[in-house]
């Protein structure tokens, strides 16, 4: 799946706003918590600790603000179902790889 890295400040405190929708995730690093104040749609959430282990998901719909995690270190983003879909679980590990001749795909063990 596509993934985009928000690693600046800049690019995390964007994050999904002003867009209608998202093909693939977001991934904000490093991130402990997340908004959803001014979005147009609802979002999964999968807290990430420093070994990309999901620590915590959570479905946010538009307006809510997601509690921060305190071993959280990353953030991945995705549209509402997206991450069940992807088997993104609690205690599952994230990796993200490189495709070939594209960007970094994120994968799940």
């Amino acid at each position: 799946m596509p993934l985009t890295i928000a690693a600046s400040y800049r690019a995390r405190a964007r994050g999904l706003l002003g867009r209608d929708g998202l093909t693939g995730a977001l991934l904000l690093t490093p991130a402990s918590g997340v908004h959803t104040f001014r979005m147009r749609f609802a979002i999964d959430v999968a807290y990430l600790d420093r070994r990309m282990t999901v620590l915590d998901v959570h479905t946010l719909r538009p307006g809510r603000l997601g509690r921060p995690r305190l071993r959280s270190r990353h953030v991945l983003e995705a549209e509402a179902g997206a991450l069940e879909r992807w088997g993104v679980r609690r205690g599952v590990r994230v990796v993200i790889a490189p495709g070939p001749s594209a960007p970094p795909q994120p994968s799940v063990r």
